[in-house]
């Protein structure tokens, strides 16, 4: 007769094989077994009154009744800052007839803004005293509303 295919070191890698399998599945139920929350009622969390998370639910005494008008959906900044209306006046420091645009020198601040023609009431040149207001550009603040001062 032939001898058996399997040899020991085989058997003895079957056998670590087996008993690690059996290791792994006495840990799972293990972890099974100490597991703590589980159920859906452990895993919510609460938000109370103050914004802060909390594991019991709210009380319904403290609870605030909010009308469906009074919430506002839209947040712009402009609509929340405050705009002013009161003119700047200035100096015309720079400004080019051909190409349309200039700077103004603040007389309170003295910044210079940019002005494009668009933005002028008046005809404005080199030199000349003006009041303006500013508006928020891409790049900064413009003059807007220019008119000159006689």
């Amino acid at each position: 007769m032939g001898r058996s295919q399997e040899t020991f070191g085989k058997k003895e890698r079957e056998k670590k094989r087996l008993k690690k399998k059996q290791e792994k599945g006495h840990r799972k139920e293990q972890r099974k077994a100490n597991a703590t929350g589980g159920d859906f009622e452990n895993m919510l969390a609460y938000v109370d009154e103050n914004g802060h998370i909390v594991d019991t639910p709210p009380d319904p005494t403290k609870r605030t009744k909010i009308k469906a008008e009074n919430i506002s959906l839209d947040y712009s900044k402009a609509a929340n800052e405050v705009e002013e209306e009161t003119e700047l006046t200035g100096k015309v420091s720079f400004f080019n007839d051909s190409k349309g645009y200039g700077f103004i020198k603040d007389k309170n601040s003295n910044e210079s803004y940019f002005v494009h023609v668009n933005g002028t009431v008046d005809e404005i040149t080199e030199g000349d005293k003006v009041t303006f207001e500013l508006e928020k550009g891409p790049r900064g603040f413009n003059a807007v509303k220019v008119k000159k001062i006689p």
